[in-house]
């Protein structure tokens, strides 16, 4: 069966993005008969904050996106991470960093995304509080199949360098504690947005280090624009859920507007959550 994913940060309040998130979703899970867990990805403690998680799961609730299992929260599995940290450490790839994102702007190894270039690995820093700790990531490459993109070859080696697990704040960081927990929690398909697809391969090579044989499959959506040239603004007043209620927006007509965003449906569309897996039952991504 289907498992996926709802994981939302509670740094914020839910916006339209969020919503196009979920109408996939909840929308492809359910036109295949698998199911929806509910995580709050409140892995970094400076910016999380209690009324956002408190926001979110009333804006889901008002909006009809109902979770198949209890929701859980990354900052209650500390433990969890520990275990998958202690693997990874005892097979010898765990290393502590003293470098600051300023430190390794200035290295300046990639156009595309900051790279770390490997300063720390050979210095047997001791890890301690105010150092990072980083995981050594083979030059590999690594294979995959996106169901809207299509096949996929990543070298994430290449890409990011050594991959940060704990910051120097002491926490966990996101490619870490995502892929811990869809492995843990044993999710068999990853829905999310464009803008995460190169995060891809990097997350299915340290879910292999920590015993994950058969990575879960991926599917990459389009983000939504205002404009072909323009993103939508918080600041706008046009994203967010509270925003579009407060301004007599019914819950059905958010869902349908950000299918219309995305291309799944006409614009005017009025949509339940409940029934937005019919969006994917033709001409839709395949599962």
């Amino acid at each position: 069966m289907v498992l996926s994913r709802f994981a939302p940060a509670p740094t914020g309040f839910l916006h339209l993005g969020h919503v196009v998130n979920a109408n996939h979703v909840w929308g492809l899970t359910k036109a295949s008969g698998g199911r929806v867990l509910l995580r709050i990805e409140d892995h970094d403690r400076q910016r999380s904050r209690p009324e956002y998680e408190r926001a979110i799961l009333e804006d889901l609730e008002w909006l009809g996106f109902v979770a198949d299992e209890p929701f859980v929260r990354q900052s209650d599995r500390s433990a969890i991470y520990e275990g998958a940290l202690a693997r990874l450490r005892s097979a010898g790839l765990v290393y502590a960093c003293d470098c600051s994102r300023k430190d390794i702007a200035a290295a300046g190894e990639s156009d595309t995304e900051l790279r770390y270039p490997g300063t720390c690995a050979s210095k047997g820093l001791p890890e301690k509080p105010g150092l990072g700790l980083r995981v050594r990531l083979a030059p590999s490459v690594e294979s995959f199949d996106d169901l809207v993109h299509g096949p996929q070859a990543q070298r994430p080696w290449e890409q990011c360098g050594d991959l940060l697990v704990r910051d120097r704040e002491g926490n966990w960081t996101y490619q870490f504690v995502a892929t811990v927990d869809d492995f843990e929690q044993d999710v068999t398909l990853v829905i999310r947005g464009d803008d995460l697809l190169a995060s891809t391969g990097r997350q299915i090579q340290l879910a292999r280090l920590l015993g994950r044989t058969e990575p879960p499959q991926f599917l990459h959506h389009r983000l939504i624009m205002k404009t072909p040239a323009q993103k939508l603004s918080k600041s706008d007043g046009d994203t967010g859920v509270r925003d579009l209620r407060a301004r007599g927006w019914r819950a059905s007509q958010v869902v349908g507007h950000a299918a219309a965003l995305a291309g799944l449906a006409t614009m005017g569309t009025d949509l339940d959550a409940r029934e937005v897996g019919r969006l994917f039952e033709r001409d839709g991504p395949t599962v």
